[in-house]
């Protein structure tokens, strides 16, 4: 092959690749929980494709076969996690970062699939990351995205029993993880979503404690991953944020910016502290509205800012 036919060839290799980044990044974050690692684990599924492009023989689809180096790149990474200590829920949930609306947006496609709402929630995420990992990536290809139980056993080199078994077991585990009341993704729940966000937002630019409990169910849950503790009941996560909006120890004036991760409504919040004549950066919070209330509450350092174009001051 003369020089310029392998640059045409390698451009276009590069090019068939790009066109999956989005949708395989995605799939290594279902898979891992983690945005950071997802993008990394993209990397590395694109450099062994560049340097195994030779092996592709086309039995099956080039996305398909990307599909098989990105899993087996996850497996691996899931095997050198530290193993998960004697608790019963000591597994991977601290691994849970947000995804921005915006990026699965990009990665939708023709493949409604690839994001559908209940299956990129963060609900479902942390529910996942209980399976083992070939239960995990089986449930995700199987599904998710829909893969029949021939293909799925063998990208992973197992049998056909034996992949509808895991899928058994991973089916049986996530029901016991998922939250009872999923919101069903309509127009109606839509809107109650949005309503409710306008309402978290206003009550938090206005350090309102009264509306900020008015807008929270009355069994609500609040997390900070990858922080272990988990405070449930409204009354309880009054108690824990009015030191931070109200008296003496408050940070100050409060902005909110209305955002949206995993196809749920955000709040980026800022806070500007006597002293300062800006609104510094303080946490994303993540909300789970059911029935036009909150229902959970997923607090993420505002390290993650950069993902969702958030400023860094306002």
């Amino acid at each position: 092959m003369s020089e310029v036919s392998t640059m045409t060839a390698d451009v276009d290799f590069t090019h068939e690749v790009e066109k999956h980044r989005h949708e395989l990044r995605v799939h290594c974050y279902r898979l891992l929980g983690s945005f950071d690692e997802a993008e990394d684990l993209v990397q590395e599924t694109f450099l062994k494709a560049w340097r195994g492009r030779d092996t592709f023989e086309g039995h099956s689809s080039f996305r398909a076969w990307l599909y098989r180096i990105a899993t087996n790149a996850c497996l691996d990474a899931i095997a050198r996690r530290p193993a998960p200590g004697p608790a019963a829920d000591a597994v991977e949930v601290p691994w849970i970062q947000p995804y921005p609306d915006a990026l699965l947006d990009q990665a939708a496609g023709p493949d409604a699939e690839v994001v559908a709402r209940e299956t990129i929630e963060l609900a479902f995420l942390v529910a996942v990351q209980h399976l083992p990992a070939k239960q995990r990536a089986v449930l995700v290809l199987r599904d998710v995205l829909g893969w029949p139980a021939s293909e799925t056993a063998a990208l992973l080199e197992d049998t056909v029993p034996a992949v509808n078994s895991a899928l058994q077991r991973a089916r049986v585990t996530l029901r016991k993880h998922l939250p009872e009341r999923r919101a069903e993704w309509s127009a109606e729940a839509s809107a109650l979503e949005k309503a409710a966000l306008r309402r978290f937002v206003e009550a938090t630019e206005n350090c309102d404690m009264a509306e900020l409990a008015a807008v929270l169910r009355e069994d609500a849950v609040w997390s900070m991953p990858p922080q272990p503790e988990l405070y449930i009941g409204r009354d309880t996560l009054i108690g824990q944020w009015a030191p931070f909006m109200v008296g003496p120890e408050a940070f100050g004036e409060w902005r909110a910016v209305p955002t949206w991760a995993n196809r749920q409504p955000a709040v980026a919040g800022y806070a500007k502290r006597a002293g300062s004549g800006v609104f510094e950066p303080v946490a994303l919070d993540v909300l789970r509205v059911e029935d036009g209330v909150v229902a959970e509450v997923t607090t993420f350092p505002s390290s993650v800012f950069p993902w969702f174009g958030l400023p860094a001051t306002l």
